[in-house]
């Protein structure tokens, strides 16, 4: 059983930061891809940024120089470090893994979200 819970969230100053943290579970292989995005209220949900599998890891100009992503040592944790945040930053940030499907596992292939984490930054 396939199940993503990310953390992290919080509310800082304007140029803080906080490190965001989203962990798969109920599967083997690693991802293909995994990937961070944001929605705040009124907006749809946009790309942040993601490390596909095969690829080097690809940021929206709006984070670049500021976020980084990355993963643990095994594959099935994602990690989002937001440096220099701004008050345009905040949203509801979401975690995506991509995962091949599995038949051997019940593992059905396609995307797979966190439930979101509120980011708040303060003027």
């Amino acid at each position: 059983q396939v199940q993503v819970v990310e953390s992290g969230g919080g509310l800082v100053q304007n140029g803080g930061s906080l490190r965001l943290s989203c962990t798969i579970s109920g599967m083997i292989a690693d991802p293909n891809g995994l990937a961070w995005y944001r929605q705040s209220p009124g907006n749809k949900r946009e790309w942040v940024a993601d490390i596909t599998s095969g690829s080097t890891p690809m940021y929206a100009d709006s984070v670049k120089g500021r976020f980084t992503i990355s993963t643990g040592n095994a594959k099935n944790t994602v990690y989002l470090q937001m440096n220099n945040l701004k008050p345009q930053d905040t949203a509801v940030y979401y975690c995506k893994f991509n995962l091949r499907p599995d038949t051997a596992m019940g593992i059905i292939g396609g995307d797979y979200w966190g439930q979101g984490t509120q980011v708040t930054v303060s003027s």
